[in-house]
């Protein structure tokens, strides 16, 4: 029997491939979210699928918003896809092709589409493929990255569903209800997910001013500078012109 990997296992591996420093604004989201993919990777019920990568995808996409270097952010999600043993293209490229597949779609397409998966009539294509095996996958597990690439399909095909309390929970439930798992988790994750982007958003802003302020600050400090220095010349010659007089 193989030895089950250990978060520490995981942390190592990711501080190995990515050497750099993590931004300590960030930090916890990367380490969050690389120990949130190691438990799934080791779980014997969880399976990849291209609706959670572009759950880890946008998540990542998201959180990591004016991260500087922003050089380096390729080089963290690489380092967190090769730690948990996944391949960081393979994500980008499978929750591209399902977000591609889902543009599309109307909401109303989507939901008779939904009815057909439940009766095990999944159609063709990455989306509805991928919706046919989870539907017939009586241990399917269910985790918040599924639900957040399931928010981003939804919002690809219709935008207004951000808006719509009551269409919005309408859809969600028939989601889970084809799919098998449950409503009111979905709903809680997809809640904490819109709650922490605004936050996210609000310490972004909290940062960006905080910036502005120093920049001007400093342009306001350069600005005197030449004046200290003339009046730093003339002190002495005036001194000299008084003590002659």
């Amino acid at each position: 029997m193989d030895n089950i990997r250990t978060v520490s296992d995981t942390k190592r591996k990711f501080y190995g491939y990515h050497t750099r420093p993590v931004n300590s604004i960030y930090r916890r989201f990367v380490e969050e979210l690389l120990v949130e993919m190691h438990l799934l990777s080791v779980n014997v019920d969880f399976g990849y699928d291209p609706v959670y990568a572009l759950g880890v995808v946008t998540s990542f996409q998201r959180f990591m918003q004016g991260y500087k270097p922003e050089g380096d952010k390729t080089s963290i999600f690489n380092a967190i896809c090769q730690a948990v043993e996944g391949n960081s293209e393979q994500y980008h490229q499978d929750a591209e092709a399902i977000l591609n597949e889902a543009k599309g779609l109307s909401i109303g397409d989507f939901k008779d589409k939904l009815t057909h998966v439940a009766e095990n009539q999944g159609g063709e294509g990455i989306l509805w493929g991928t919706f046919g095996v989870i539907a017939a996958n009586s241990k399917f597990k269910y985790s918040r990255l599924f639900a957040i690439g399931l928010y981003t399909l939804l919002m690809e095909i219709d935008a207004d569903l951000v808006k719509d309390e009551e269409k919005r929970t309408e859809t969600t439930q028939a989601v889970s209800s084809a799919l098998n798992f449950s409503p009111e988790k979905l709903q809680k994750d997809l809640d904490l997910y819109r709650s922490n982007l605004d936050k996210m958003q609000q310490l972004l802003t909290v940062i960006e001013d905080t910036l502005e302020a120093d920049r001007k600050k400093r342009a306001s400090q350069e600005a005197q500078k030449p004046t200290e220095v003339v009046e730093e010349k003339e002190t002495p010659e005036n001194q000299e012109s008084e003590t002659n007089g």
